[in-house]
């Protein structure tokens, strides 16, 4: 029967057997071999307030339909950039509405995202 990979992982009891990492790839597969016992997750209370940054703002899915080919060539420069076909999508769209922004007259405040200024 295989095994499932909480089976194969070694379940740490106390703090003190976390290694100083050197590198995020080198706590990274730390991680995929260990794991924190429950008992010990339960000590840990709940974070303080501005210890952890704040969470992403929520994005609103939008369906847009491209030709095959067009589909293809953001695939493939997408690739070559190493980064997701989506992501190099948003930041096309960002980049011509700030071209076009810029253009009209109406950019947004500093420090004020969402806002817009008319002049």
């Amino acid at each position: 029967m295989a095994s499932t990979a909480k089976e194969r992982k070694k379940t740490l009891h106390s703090l003190e057997g976390i290694p100083a990492f050197g590198s995020e790839a080198e706590e990274a597969d730390f991680w995929d071999s260990h794991e924190l016992d429950d008992t010990l997750l339960e000590q840990f209370g709940p974070v303080d307030e501005g210890v952890l940054p704040p969470p992403r703002q929520r994005t609103t899915p939008v369906a847009i339909r491209f030709d095959a080919d067009v589909l293809r060539r953001v695939r493939a420069l997408a690739q070559r950039k190493h980064k997701g076909y989506q992501t190099l999508l948003k930041e096309f769209v960002l980049e011509r509405l700030y071209e076009e922004e810029k253009r009209e007259g109406i950019l947004p405040p500093r420090g004020i995202p969402g806002e817009v200024r008319r002049e």
